[in-house]
């Protein structure tokens, strides 16, 4: 099984996201759930959801306390809460920012993780770029399906096209798009660099 939890800022499509999550993983053939946990339930307080994916029936219902990839929205939360919690050595960190991991104060510390483990995205920039609105959670779900390859850019893609109509969803497959395609880069210039 493997656990995804999404921190985020209430208004930043955090649930909306892990429920898109759970869609693209079950378009992918596996079976998946998605749940929120809400703190004080307004805008700008801290929410975290989570998003369950595996080959078999998934019959646990709590929260996730040792998750193999976290997804954070919102920078932020980094000091204020400890989003790191739990995180298994070999998982999965994906930041919504433009900052490198070093600017973070995070450099020390993700060195004890595989380096094609971790990334920032700049998906604020991204949704405002092609939605309009500066909600990341799309543009870190197409970032999330290349840096771990769990889920594909078509499934994220048809996820969007479930959730969104219109502009809305073509703008946000845009962004999924550019995002999936800035970590692929990515990827490639470390693995060029370690050559």
């Amino acid at each position: 099984m493997f656990q995804v939890r999404i921190h985020g800022r209430g208004g930043q499509g955090v649930v909306t996201g892990a429920e898109m999550l759970s869609i693209a993983a079950f378009l992918g053939g596996r079976h998946a759930q998605a749940f929120p946990s809400f703190g004080s339930e307004r805008m700008g307080a801290p929410v975290v959801a989570f998003c369950r994916m595996d080959d078999k029936e998934i019959r646990l219902r709590e929260p996730i306390m040792k998750p193999d990839a976290l997804i954070i929205q919102d920078p932020t939360l980094l000091h204020q809460v400890d989003v790191f919690s739990g995180l298994k050595k070999d998982g999965y960190i994906l930041i919504n920012t433009t900052r490198s991991f070093d600017e973070l104060g995070l450099g020390d510390f993700v060195k004890e993780f595989a380096h094609a483990h971790w990334i920032t995205v700049a998906a604020t920039e991204l949704a405002l770029k092609h939605v309009g609105r500066p909600v990341p959670n799309v543009p870190l779900l197409g970032a999330f399906a290349a840096l771990s390859g769990l889920i594909t850019l078509d499934a994220v893609q048809a996820a969007i096209g479930q959730k969104f109509r219109g502009a809305v969803a073509q703008g946000n497959i845009e962004a999924a798009r550019e995002a999936y395609a800035s970590v692929q880069r990515e990827a490639g210039q470390v693995e060029i660099s370690h050559a």
